[in-house]
């Protein structure tokens, strides 16, 4: 095993797991809770999934730039020496980065706060609010994964 590897895997891991849970959120669980509960029942579902898979967010938001910067320096002599779908896949995180801490911290306390008054249409278009957002991050992050499939010579 290579020293890459370690950084490399952790790297993969980190994306699989945000992106993954993205996908499994929007594509599977939600079309479900629409179908088969009520808007409290469905809000208070939503408040406690983000509970949860926001602490995987977090470790994901963490290792992804430190694997990923320890992959840039061991492959390549300095960054402007890396090939540009690595600087564009950069730019990308960080977009992804301030779209989940715009959920973070301004769209999910608006949730709880309705769910707490009871306020169940303005949860709901909090939730809303949460799901474009979700579905912005989600096409981003399929999108950096076909482009670190692919590789690109560019």
């Amino acid at each position: 095993m290579t020293a890459f590897a370690a950084p490399y895997s952790l790297h993969v891991l980190a994306a699989v797991i945000w992106v993954g849970a993205m996908f499994f959120a929007w594509m599977v669980l939600r079309p479900a809770a629409v179908s088969e509960l009520q808007a409290p029942e469905r809000l208070k579902l939503w408040a406690e999934v983000f509970r949860r898979f926001f602490r995987w967010v977090w470790v994901s938001v963490v290792v992804l730039p430190i694997s990923g910067i320890g992959m840039w320096h061991m492959r390549f002599d300095g960054l402007e020496a890396a090939p540009r779908y690595v600087h564009i896949m950069t730019g990308v995180f960080l977009v992804m980065l301030a779209l989940f801490l715009r959920i973070q911290l301004l769209q999910l306390p608006e949730l709880k706060r309705a769910i707490a008054e009871q306020n169940w249409p303005e949860g709901g278009a909090a939730l809303g609010r949460i799901r474009k957002l979700v579905g912005i991050n989600l096409l981003l992050g399929l999108a950096v994964v076909a482009l670190a499939s692919a590789r690109p010579l560019f």
